[in-house]
């Protein structure tokens, strides 16, 4: 699934060559997961503005036509590309939008994305959609004091939680385990159990982990492709996530895979503590 590290390096990569440009037509294949929500036609003539983010939602503002925006989310197997020139459309591309700068169009195998029309993020369908979404993980007000005091108002395992995205979005699966290895700490364990220094090191962990993903990025295990067609590069500089039975880079033991809530979960028993 694209995580927040792919649906970054996406909004990158569309954000500066579709500001300004004109949407000339829309084209909707098969279903997605819910309807768009306005007329195709109420769409042609509204003007792109700057790219945004929130979680794992791609959000295109659009001055003129029928104004607010396109809410886009990449669901399970989804990659958004932008063609100067787009080839026909195969059996799963299932949303064009054709501009003046080119043709944005979303690829999803297994169509659980979407594509839905909103008058703004702070109203309905955007802000119920967003509205259970934790705090952007590189954003200055979360904290680790912060972060710590959201942690103790759960039992949850630390793994689960951070999957959750209800504290923090983005850590997805291999970006859980990577940072809670950094951190030492293990999957299981309990958010209640987590002290003061050992939050500040989990939030700076997931910083450093996402960031570096966002760089090389994100990663491609199976569908994922950046807006220019290239693969990300993370998963090859993992140091736990799909190692089971290699040696740990920190300390030598092997790296062991569980199961936690149908989710494989890597990391080292020796050097990550409950």
């Amino acid at each position: 699934m694209p995580e927040l590290p792919e649906v970054e390096v996406t909004r990158r990569g569309i954000d500066e060559p579709l500001r300004g440009a004109e949407v000339l037509a829309v084209r909707l294949g098969k279903a997605l997961r819910w309807p768009l929500g306005v007329a195709p036609q109420a769409l042609l003539g509204a003007r792109v503005l700057p790219v945004q983010r929130r979680g794992k939602y791609l959000w295109l503002p659009l001055l003129g036509g029928c104004g607010g925006g396109l809410l886009l989310h990449l669901g399970m197997s989804g990659s958004l590309a932008l063609h100067p020139a787009a080839p026909a459309p195969g059996p799963h591309d299932h949303f064009d939008l054709v501009t003046s700068h080119g043709t944005l169009r979303l690829t999803d195998p297994r169509r659980f994305g979407a594509v839905v029309w909103s008058p703004s993020t702070a109203d309905p369908p955007a802000a119920t959609l967003l509205a259970a979404l934790g705090a952007e993980p590189f954003d200055a007000t979360l904290t680790p004091q912060s972060f710590h005091a959201a942690l103790q108002r759960h039992r949850t395992p630390i793994k689960a939680m951070l999957l959750s995205g209800r504290i923090v979005v983005g850590a997805g699966n291999i970006y859980a385990c990577e940072a809670l290895h950094q951190a030492g700490i293990h999957p299981a364990t309990p958010c209640r159990r987590i002290g003061p220094l050992r939050a500040a090191r989990l939030l700076q962990a997931l910083r450093e982990t996402l960031a570096q993903a966002i760089e090389l990025g994100g990663s491609t295990l199976r569908d994922f492709r950046d807006a220019h067609g290239m693969n990300g590069e993370f998963q090859h500089h993992a140091r736990v996530y799909g190692r089971a039975g290699e040696p740990c880079p920190r300390c030598g033991a092997a790296v062991r895979r569980v199961v936690q809530a149908q989710r494989a979960t890597y990391f080292c028993a020796a050097c990550q503590r409950p």
